[in-house]
């Protein structure tokens, strides 16, 4: 060998076979195409220039070599460009074919539309089986070098294996809807053939574990404020006018057991029990209105009513006590640890925060609203000093993408700086 040999060899391995024209790491999961330290640490240099694949598992199956049919064939198909654009292509009508399917309207599949949605769906479902038994023959199923090597295609590998649950449940006339959900995860298929997508999806997931102490400083501003609010207001929700319990109510009267609003789920009439020091009592009911009446008589005038007058009943709702309900359908409330939370979580995403802080005010006290503000306050505090760090990279990945490199046309050094970047998770690139 010469000594532009190895150099020669990473060019053109064999000058005689066409080029392939994708990055067969990006397939396999390996690295790059093997250097020439790497070859001496495998089975030699004559070895690995003679290989066709050098990325590639020398031998699959026990006998499979890179020359034997039909892994040559699979190994043409796989490295064709046309292969992974006929696959993106199968994705994106996958993923019309999914938006277009009316469960709701044929349950049964009847329609003709849906018949034909079905027949598309069948198809996919098959193409993408193939696609990964041609991988598997290429590739090789298990090792570093392999298909289940790389994460990519374990996730293709288990969408696959999914709907041939799914089919073999149909066969049975078993209805397993959580299996059927997973269809869902067929257009995730593509970021395994966007190099840049899979990127970003990879530098979005090694930022997890840097979140991690973002999360516990969250549990306890959650822990704190729901043990103050379980201690404060505690089945106070539930407080309602109910009327006495001697009160005889007339036969010919229809009358609640306690006082309930038009909107009584969302828009209760929570009262102050004489204890405490709320907003709203009892006596704070409105008038009784029948048919655009107002009703002026009291109890003991109730045989003297007449088309012009009515008995106002909402005068004996006077009796403050806890109920059996709390507002909108019991979800919100501060009877325990687990129901606080849902609360505070509710008031840290100002969605509705205003009807829960009126509710606690007008059972318990009016300074109850320092609760709610200073709990807004301190999320908001620990939004804005965990949301950089975890995020930092996105500016980065901005500037990258906008701006070409020369250095890295396949993304690699762009990955290992990002990387570099995340583990030190000090990088202020908003400038960019």
């Amino acid at each position: 060998m010469d000594e532009d040999g190895p150099r020669a060899a990473e060019e053109d391995p064999e000058p005689g076979r066409a080029k392939t024209f994708i990055r067969l790491n990006d397939l396999s999961g390996a690295g790059g195409r093997p250097g020439p330290g790497d070859r001496e640490a495998g089975s030699g240099d004559s070895e690995a220039e003679a290989l066709p694949y050098p990325a590639l598992a020398p031998v699959v199956f026990f006998y499979l070599s890179q020359e034997s049919r039909p892994r040559s064939w699979c190994l043409r198909l796989v490295c064709n460009p046309w292969f992974e654009r006929v696959s993106m292509l199968v994705i994106l009508l996958n993923c019309v074919t999914l938006g277009m399917f009316h469960p709701c309207e044929d349950i049964a599949c009847d329609s003709p539309r849906c018949r034909i949605l079905q027949s598309f769906d069948d198809f996919i479902f098959a193409f993408f089986a193939v696609e990964m038994i041609v991988k598997m023959i290429a590739l090789g199923i298990f090792g570093k070098k392999c298909y289940l090597g790389d994460t990519w295609n374990r996730l293709d590998f288990f969408i696959v294996i999914a709907g041939m649950l799914e089919y073999s449940l149909d066969l049975q006339n078993v209805s397993f809807s959580a299996v059927r959900t997973v269809r869902v995860l067929r257009p995730l298929r593509a970021i395994n053939r966007v190099p840049s997508m899979r990127i970003l999806v990879t530098l979005l997931l090694d930022t997890l574990p840097m979140l991690g102490n973002v999360l516990l400083l969250c549990f306890f501003v959650f822990f704190i404020f729901g043990i103050v609010g379980v201690q404060l207001w505690a089945g106070l929700l539930r407080n309602r006018c109910f009327l006495p319990e001697n009160f005889s109510i007339p036969y010919t009267v229809d009358l609640e057991r306690y006082y309930q609003t038009e909107n009584e789920d969302e828009n209760p009439f929570i009262c102050s029990q004489p204890r405490e020091n709320g907003m709203r009592y009892c006596r704070s009911i409105p008038t009784r209105r029948e048919e655009g009446l107002e009703c002026t008589l009291d109890y003991y005038s109730y045989n003297d009513t007449t088309n012009t007058s009515c008995v106002n009943w909402n005068q004996y709702y006077t009796n403050c006590s806890a109920g059996e309900h709390n507002p909108f359908k019991g979800a919100i409330n501060f009877d325990n640890i687990g129901y606080a939370w849902i609360a505070i979580f509710q008031v840290i995403t100002l969605e509705g925060w205003v009807d829960i802080m009126y509710f606690v005010m007008d059972a318990h006290s009016f300074y109850n609203f320092i609760y709610f503000i200073l709990l807004i306050i301190v999320s908001g505090f620990v939004g804005e000093q965990g949301c950089p760090p975890g995020l930092w990279w996105i500016h980065f990945c901005w500037f990258c993408f906008h701006h070409s490199s020369p250095c890295a046309p396949n993304f690699s050094l762009l990955l290992a700086i990002l990387n570099l970047g995340i583990k030190a998770g000090k990088f202020h690139l908003v400038s960019f």
